[in-house]
């Protein structure tokens, strides 16, 4: 690769970066402000200081342009919401009073305000806040947050980027407001939008801002004429203004498809592309749409969302290949960072040699600086890192861990017959109800109860060895007894042990299953102030030993009432997790699938009548071209059956999905073959409900009544609102009543407020009857 002029030198960048900091001091912070432990004034101190150290630290590690605009108290899109003045009528008039306050109060609802709708943002596990609106909605712009952050930047002598989530994508991902017809099409609304885009970007151009990143993931997807021609005329309109920056289009997490034509005669300055897994196509479609001449090209050629380190000489490759088909070509990850955990030097209990394999954000960032160096002035300028990545990928490749034989043979030995339940659903379904004897409309929750601060200090002391084996095992038991007491004098008719011993509902059997890692700090932001550590899934699965039977056995010993057996299902192992790139993934999610299967099968044995598979992350990993799809719902559907296709007819299967968009998923729903399925609907107004009875689902359904993302507590009469709003959509003897989701993240008094209050709906509701 011949060196290029430095005239031409290629950029070092990203599009964004994890929020919390190395502490989570950012999670700290906005609790103790919503407990009031923390003033407004302090919280923000703490987020300004937090920008300022991730600034630095890009620019220190040799990133030449740093985003700004990406930092986000709770949710990104929220802040466009924000900045776009789309606030729903609900919040307008709180929102004049303390906008601190009243933002959160979007993300979280109070009392008396119900917050915006919560949904996945793609095929990722972060969860963003639906914009809500309508034909009387008003745009007015706020700059101010991403003209101060760029501000603070500038200050500190760096080369910045402000992103926004762009014009288009925004519309897409908005939803009609309450009240409004379900037939409202937002886009409708672009021609409205597109001035205050405009004032936003000249405030920020005259603020200093040379470039400005407007995010189009939307784009990505499959996309109608109309919605091409509205993006096509979005920047055509903003191309044209005199008072702009430069404009950088960033698509990220698949092919651009249709969409790149269209944006590549746009009179934009420049493209940022995703050109790793689906995206590597960018390659050959850039050229067929004769390159972007005159354009700058940032090329996401480091993986934004998985944590293997880079193979750089396949990267460098990629990018010498670009060089002929953009003006410039700059370097960066795939998508904001914001999606993989901080820094990999944090971790003391992974062997190193394998650490050596692992990339995290700061690790991502110090390979893209190397990709730009590389770029720029040759390759033997970066000779030494070539041979440092060459050996760990070769250390990979040959891992006794990535390999085991038995696990193998195995998965190829799994037949058809071995996902499928021996009888129909109609004839489980009567033997079900012989064995558990269940009222009509029965309650239940979705596994996990309050993780309390006595949980949490057990399972730190355990860790610490302040304690022993037997004492923390003794707080876990006391737990449970208190769970269980509290759920037979609420009334509640099958009951879970509340899932105290798990510090998380993946990482939990990743700790005990073969091939998985599972890391320290390796937190991920999955919504607002909840961060997650996915586990990382390097080699081949199997069960050693049973890794639920003992609680849940001793949850049933308490009570005459139902225990159900909880576990994770396959896909959401997955999902939840960094998975390996070095198979495909309907394999791994047949060894994990069989590693699951074990356990179901014990927790049968053991006396277990109901077993509930959780598959919240099913919709979220689908492939978000149509033209994927029925290849990935296959092997995922398959893999689920395979997990519960060994049981008993009069053993009750469930299954549980939440915040996510079900409705082009559900024959996939009715394909798993569960005999109960528990969704999310309070937010979405029983909408999932709706959509089952569309599809004619001919088994039983729990569409939530009480939203657990929320502190507040809704009524008997609402709840029982909601269930009657269901029972339309579903007869009554079909229809369960729980919450949306686990009770985790909740605090005991709420909890017990809103499930008393639930069984009461229920009764109502069963009166009526």
């Amino acid at each position: 690769m011949t060196s290029k002029s430095a005239a031409a030198a290629a950029r070092a960048t990203v599009y964004g970066y994890p929020r919390q900091g190395r502490d989570r001091q950012l999670k700290k912070a906005i609790e103790g402000y919503w407990k009031g432990r923390v003033s407004a004034d302090a919280l923000r101190s703490t987020a300004a200081g937090l920008r300022r150290g991730t600034w630095r630290q890009l620019a220190d590690a040799g990133v030449d342009e740093v985003p700004t605009g990406d930092f986000s108290y709770y949710d990104h899109v929220l802040d466009t919401t924000v900045m776009l003045g789309a606030i729903p009528a609900r919040h307008r008039a709180a929102v004049a009073a303390d906008p601190l306050a009243e933002y959160f109060a979007m993300a979280r609802g109070t009392q008396d305000v119900a917050p915006l709708e919560m949904t996945k943002w793609f095929d990722t596990n972060y969860h963003y806040l639906v914009p809500e609106l309508g034909p009387d909605t008003v745009f007015t712009a706020d700059s101010g947050k991403q003209v101060a952050e760029l501000r603070e930047a500038l200050a500190e002598g760096l080369t910045a980027r402000p992103v926004l989530v762009g014009p288009v994508t925004y519309l897409l991902l908005a939803k009609p407001a309450p009240g409004v017809a379900g037939d409202f099409d937002p886009l409708t609304l672009l021609d409205r939008l597109l001035p205050v885009y405009g004032e936003i970007l000249a405030d920020l151009r005259a603020a200093g801002a040379e470039w400005v990143q407007l995010d189009e993931p939307a784009l990505v997807q499959d996309r109608t004429p109309a919605e091409l021609n509205a993006a096509a005329r979005a920047y055509r309109d903003l191309g044209a203004r005199a008072d702009r920056p430069k404009l950088l289009v960033a698509s990220y997490f698949d092919r651009l498809g249709e969409a790149l034509p269209m944006l590549a005669k746009a009179p934009v300055e420049g493209l940022a592309l995703d050109f790793t897994g689906a995206g590597a196509a960018h390659v050959d479609a850039l050229a067929a749409v004769g390159g972007l001449p005159g354009k700058r090209l940032v090329a996401g050629v480091v993986d934004g969302r998985n944590i293997w380190a880079d193979d750089l000489r396949q990267s460098l490759a990629t990018l010498g290949t670009l060089l002929g088909l953009a003006d410039r070509v700059d370097v960066s990850a795939s998508c904001s960072l914001l999606h993989v955990p901080l820094d990999a030097a944090l971790e003391r209990d992974i062997e190193p040699q394998i650490l050596r394999w692992l990339a995290f954000a700061r690790q991502k960032t110090a390979e893209v600086v190397t990709l730009a160096k590389g770029l720029t002035h040759g390759i033997d300028t970066i000779s030494a890192e070539l041979a440092a990545n060459r050996a760990d990928l070769a250390s990979r490749a040959r891992s006794p861990l990535t390999h085991d034989p038995a696990v193998r043979a195995r998965a190829a030995a799994v037949t058809g017959a071995d996902a499928r339940r021996c009888q129909p659903y109609a004839e489980r379904a009567s033997a079900q109800r012989a064995r558990l004897g269940l009222p009509l409309l029965p309650t239940t929750t979705i596994g996990s109860f309050p993780q309390t601060a006595e949980v949490r200090a057990a399972r730190a002391d355990l860790r610490a060895g302040r304690i022993g084996t037997g004492g923390y095992e003794e707080r876990i038991a006391a737990e449970i007894r208190e769970v269980i007491s509290f759920q037979e004098k609420a009334g509640l008719d099958v009951l879970v042990h509340g899932e105290a011993e798990r510090n998380d509902m993946v990482q939990y059997f990743a700790e005990q299953l073969t091939g998985f890692l599972t890391t320290l700090h390796g937190w991920v932001q999955s919504y607002g102030t909840r961060y997650v550590r996915p586990p990382i899934l390097a080699g081949d699965i199997a069960r050693p030993a049973p890794m639920t039977v003992r609680w849940t056995t001793y949850a049933q010993s308490l009570t005459d009432r139902p225990v159900k057996g909880m576990l994770t299902g396959p896909v959401t192992m997955l999902a939840w997790s960094f998975v390996r790139d070095d198979q495909p993934l309907a394999e791994t999610a047949r060894q994990v699938a069989l590693a699951l299967r074990d356990e179901v099968n014990d927790l049968e044995a053991a006396g277990t009548s109901v077993i509930q598979v959780d598959e919240p992350a099913l919709r979220e990993t689908l492939p978000l071209r149509a033209a994927d799809r029925p290849g990935y719902l296959a092997w995922a559907t398959e893999a689920f059956r395979l997990t519960t296709g060994g049981v008993r007819p009069d053993t009750q299967i469930h299954t549980h999905m939440c915040y996510a968009e079900f409705g082009d998923i559900v024959r996939a729903i009715d394909d798993l073959d569960a005999d109960v399925i528990s969704l999310e609907a309070a937010r979405s107004h029983m909408q999932v409900a709706r959509e089952l009875a569309a599809h004619g689902y001919p088994r039983e359904a729990g569409p939530g009544v009480y939203d657990i993302h929320s502190p507040r507590v809704p009524s008997p009469q609402e709840a029982a609102a909601l269930l009657r709003t269901g029972l339309r959509a579903i007869p009554a003897e079909r229809l369960w009543v729980n919450p949306d989701c686990g009770l985790k993240t909740r605090g005991w008094p709420e909890t017990r407020a809103s499930l008393e209050n639930l069984v009461a709906a229920a009764r109502t509701v069963r009166a009526e009857l």
